[in-house]
């Protein structure tokens, strides 16, 4: 069986429920895993936020209403999960969003990151060093290809300030990768 969009993979989902999980799980794995990486940093956060990201889905299946795209509504799940461990580790003083360029400076190199592309790594430092909103829309238009009207909707603002958050986060990049040659 193929499926062709997002509805059938819901609607396969409804009615076979372990079918269509393992199709939501081989179209979304990967990409939900980057967009929580680029967020978490640490391999092994964004794998266990992944998990609970499509636990998550699974056991809210039910609640999605097709109010929004369902990539959205998962990439919302995915965010959320994300800002959740996040702010957990800001809790019990482990890291914080303002921390989080220094995390990824003492991060030990693993399989997972390619520390001899400089400016791959200056870029993520770049990244790291913006506002939660500002990464959100960055990561989501820049990685993910994402619209602003599906962006505006995972991060909860307007279109408008979806774009500006955009717009704003890509000159602050800039300017960082410019200062620091």
């Amino acid at each position: 069986m193929s499926i062709k969009d997002d509805k059938e993979l819901v609607e396969l989902t409804t009615k076979d429920l372990e079918k269509g999980f393992r199709y939501l799980m081989t179209k979304y794995k990967e990409v939900v895993y980057w967009h929580i990486r680029r967020l978490v940093v640490a391999h092994e956060d964004a794998q266990d936020a992944t998990q609970e990201t499509f636990v998550r889905v699974f056991r809210s299946l039910s609640d999605f209403k097709g109010e929004c795209t369902f990539r959205s509504w998962v990439y919302r799940i995915a965010t959320n999960e994300a800002l959740r461990l996040l702010g957990k580790y800001k809790k019990e003083e482990l890291v914080s969003l303002d921390d989080s360029y220094s995390e990824l400076s003492n991060l030990m190199a693993d399989e997972y990151v390619d520390y001899s592309d400089l400016e791959a790594v200056k870029l993520q430092r770049a990244i790291l060093s913006l506002p939660t909103k500002q990464q959100l829309a960055f990561n989501l238009r820049y990685y993910n290809e994402l619209g602003y009207d599906e962006i505006a909707g995972i991060i909860g603002s307007t279109v408008d300030g979806a774009k500006s958050n955009y717009h704003i986060a890509k000159d602050k990049i800039v300017k960082y990768m410019n200062a620091n040659n």
